[in-house]
């Protein structure tokens, strides 16, 4: 059973990947409804974001601004 644990990818909550940002935790949600950014739904109905994903929209970003 530990073995699954550690092959589950880490999940962000919105104001995690807000914090990250440095945006709004609406934006975020934003982000996740016009597809910038996919999300998973929890059974409450909760977006999380999948940490990779996270960073790598991170990375691209901060390419395009340099």
């Amino acid at each position: 059973m530990t073995d699954i644990v550690k092959d589950q990818e880490k999940l962000l909550t919105p104001s995690e990947v807000a914090a990250i940002f440095r945006v709004d935790p609406k934006t975020v949600t934003r982000w996740a409804k016009v597809g910038k950014l996919s999300s998973i739904r929890t059974l409450g109905g909760h977006r999380r974001f999948r940490e990779a994903e996270v960073h790598q929209l991170l990375l691209k970003a901060q390419q395009q601004g340099a």
